[in-house]
This record gives C-alpha cells, sequence and structure tokens, in this order.
C-alpha cells in the first residue's frame, strides 16, 4: 500500500481553499441574551402521504444549535425550505407538518407558527417573540425569490433579527437568499456558524487536512460525469481510491474490458483513462472490481450470476461488485487511517444486489473500531449505512450530500463563504 509524502498532497490554489474555510465563526464566541436569532436550518425532511415526518434526522441535527441560543436567553426564529414547490404555496409543502415534533425534540418547548415567511403575519410574530421561544416561519421556497438570492427578499428575513446563524449544511452550496445573500446585512460579530455546520467542516477537513496514512477514498455511484471532478481533487491526496457502482464499467472498458449491458459512458472513456494515467503520477492506488454480479435485466428477481468485470457477456449488466472484490476492497479498507465514502458499489436498493455495498459498510465499520477516521460524505452512503444499521460505529455521517460532495470537490461553498465575509 503506497503511502504519500504528505508534503505533496494539493496543489497551491486548493491548499489556500481549504485553509480559508477553516476560518470558523463559532456561535460559542456569541452571547445570545436578549437577543432575536434567525437560524437557517435544513428541515427538508422525508414526509409520507399524511404528513408524517419519516426521517427525522435533520431535525436532531439542529437541536443542539437552538438549544444553545435558548438557554443563552434567547429568542429562535428559525426558516428552511420543505421539498420543491412548483409555483407558490403547497400544502403538502407546509412547515406546520414539523411544528408538533420539533416542540417535542426540543422537550417541550412551545413552538410558534408563522404561515408566511415574509409579510404581516411573520412580521407580527417576530416582533411579538420573547426570549426562550421559538418562531418557525413557512416555506422559503413558497417564494421563488429566495432560490433568486433576491436582496430584498433577504432583507425582509434580515429585518427579523440581531443575529444570523446559519446550520444548513445541506444548502451552503446553494446562492439562494437565507444561505448566502441574508448574511450581507449582519456585521462579523452578528453571524456565525451553527454547531452542525461547525461539525461538517470540522469533519471535512480531517479528511482533507493533513490526515492520518493511509488514506482511502470509496468512491460509488452510476455515473463517472457525476464524480469527475472529486476523483481529480482527490488523487493527489488519497493513497487508493476503490471505485464501485456502474461507474467502475466506464473504467473497466477504458482499459480494454468487455462490460456488456452495464452502464458505461462512452463519452468518458478517454477521461478515464486519463484519470488512471494521473494516479500512477500521484502515486495513488485505483482499485476496480475484479468480479461482478451481473443480471440479465435491471430488476430485483433478474437471472443473476458471478462474472469477472472485463468479461461480461452482451445482454448481461453489472449491478452489484463480487466477492473477490469484496474481499480485496475489505482488505485495503482494514489497513486505512482515513476513509471517505461517497457512494454505493451496486444497486443496493434491491436486494440481491446490496452484499457488495453492506459488505463495504461492515468494513468501514470495523477500520473505525480499530482507529481510523471514517466519513460517510452524504447521499447514497448514507442511505446505505443507515440501513445497515452501522451509523454509530463510524466516526461521522454527512447531512448534506451535494454540499459534502462540493466541499470535497474544492468548491467554493456559497453558504460558508458569506459567515466569513
Amino acid at each position: 500500500m503506497i503511502i504519500k509524502d504528505k508534503g505533496l498532497v494539493f496543489e497551491s490554489g486548493l491548499l489556500f481553499f481549504y485553509k480559508k474555510i477553516n476560518i470558523m465563526a463559532s456561535i460559542d464566541k456569541i452571547n445570545f441574551q436578549n437577543k432575536k436569532v434567525i437560524v437557517r436550518v435544513d428541515f427538508n425532511v422525508p414526509l409520507d402521504e399524511n404528513g408524517n415526518i419519516t426521517d427525522d434526522t435533520r431535525m436532531r441535527a439542529s437541536i443542539p444549535t437552538i438549544k444553545k441560543i435558548l438557554n443563552d436567553g434567547g429568542a429562535v426564529i428559525l426558516m428552511s425550505h420543505l421539498g420543491r414547490p412548483k409555483s407558490g404555496p403547497e400544502a403538502k409543502f407546509s412547515l406546520n407538518h414539523l411544528v408538533k415534533h420539533l416542540s417535542e425534540l426540543l422537550g417541550g418547548v412551545k413552538v410558534h407558527f408563522a404561515d408566511d415567511c415574509i409579510g404581516n403575519s411573520a412580521i407580527m410574530a417576530a416582533q411579538s417573540l420573547q426570549p426562550g421561544e421559538v418562531l418557525l416561519l413557512e416555506n422559503l421556497r413558497f417564494y421563488k425569490e429566495e432560490t433568486a438570492g433576491d436582496v430584498d427578499f433577504a432583507q425582509k428575513l434580515a429585518n427579523y433579527a440581531d443575529i444570523y446563524v446559519n446550520d444548513a449544511f445541506g444548502t451552503a452550496h446553494r446562492a439562494h437568499a437565507s444561505t448566502a445573500t441574508i448574511a450581507q446585512f449582519f456585521d462579523k460579530e452578528h453571524k456565525a456558524f451553527g454547531y452542525l455546520m461547525e461539525s461538517e467542516i470540522k469533519n471535512a477537513n480531517k479528511v482533507i487536512q493533513n490526515p492520518e496514512r493511509p488514506v482511502t477514498a470509496i468512491i460509488g455511484g452510476a455515473k463517472v460525469s457525476d464524480k469527475i471532478q472529486l476523483l481529480e481533487n482527490l488523487l493527489p491526496l488519497c493513497d487508493n481510491i476503490i471505485i464501485g457502482g456502474g461507474m467502475a464499467y466506464t473504467f473497466i472498458k477504458a482499459k480494454g474490458g468487455h462490460v456488456g449491458n452495464s452502464l458505461c459512458e462512452e463519452d468518458y472513456l478517454s477521461l478515464a483513462t486519463k484519470i488512471l494515467d494521473k494516479a500512477i503520477i500521484d502515486h495513488t492506488q485505483i482499485f476496480l472490481p475484479e468480479d461482478s454480479i451481473v443480471a440479465d435485466a435491471f430488476s430485483a428477481d433478474a437471472n443473476t450470476k458471478k462474472v469477472s468485470s472485463d468479461s461480461i457477456d452482451e445482454g448481461w449488466m453489472g449491478l452489484d461488485i463480487g466477492p473477490k472484490a469484496i474481499s480485496k476492497y475489505q482488505d485495503v479498507i482494514a489497513q486505512s487511517k482515513t476513509i471517505l465514502w461517497n457512494g454505493p458499489m451496486g444497486v443496493f436498493e434491491m436486494e440481491a444486489f446490496s452484499k457488495g455495498t453492506y459488505a463495504i459498510a461492515e468494513a468501514v465499520a470495523d477500520a473505525t473500531s480499530n482507529g481510523a477516521f471514517s466519513l460517510i460524505g452524504g447521499g447514497d452512503s448514507v442511505a446505505a449505512i443507515n440501513k445497515s444499521g452501522l451509523s454509530e460505529k463510524v466516526s461521522y455521517v454527512s447531512t448534506g450530500g451535494g454540499a459534502m460532495l462540493e466541499f470535497l470537490e474544492g468548491k467554493s461553498l456559497p453558504g460558508i463563504i458569506a459567515i466569513n465575509e
């Protein structure tokens, strides 16, 4: 296993970016007594057909920040989006569905609800809010001005409060009114990251800045095109990159393999070759699945068999990594001291093709118990680690799929930059 020279990990521009976002504006530095605080949370939680919350992970993640403000003697005004309303208010996307459960999570604290996020009802509710109380505003995305980053809309929100706190890492990559624009109406002493934002950044930085080696990234998912920039930025950082999921077959075909009807992005074959060549220059080992579980249809009850990943017959498609790949990947993970996992190894939603993903989840948990630091980097990896029952046995599970992906790609996240400016 190759272990890199730490001094040669980053190009100067990328390292500068990561150092810049390490500047933390923490709420621990602020006393919120008798202050009204508007907090951007990510309450974009899944609801069933009856409006019941089916997964409250994101709500629970915001509770420490809310309690800190309340315990200081401040008043909390919460704002969030929910779902993707098309044009104006839709009852199924109302944040009113969350009021009762939010009160329970806060230990019985009464949560007031404004049936608008701007306008008279919201203004009056915010003005009458007392220290120790919580107000939840209606869905921000009932207004197109939110996603447009509209300045006037952001100012109306800012006018409710003395202090702005952003605790919505899941939307930090969006330059929306409530995540970025609003920050310009508060000086440095009156805006900060919440505890969740701090935690997300600090844990991502454990992978990015001077990680303990060997460093292994496990990258899966359907398409190479979705992970190009991530792969390119991880090459100089990682000692090992494990590739699984549908994207593996583009690399396998680029190396001359036969992938049958497996997902393969023909337009990205040359780029896959360049990544493999660059890995050699960067002294990074890339591991592709030696064998695969293939099926004759994209179906849970399709016929299946185990074959070499570079010798898949026409009419068959790779839908999971095979036992040899699992064994090899487990060995690499077991030797690692820092682990990033982003993307499943196969179509894990179907039981017949879930073994590879769950085996990787167990390997990451085992490595963590042996002293490795492990970051589950959002998206389907979070669903997989939760379904495996191992979320408590890894170091950190990110709440922000797209935001974490862009963070690791080295992109400037508007929600983070706005607080530091």
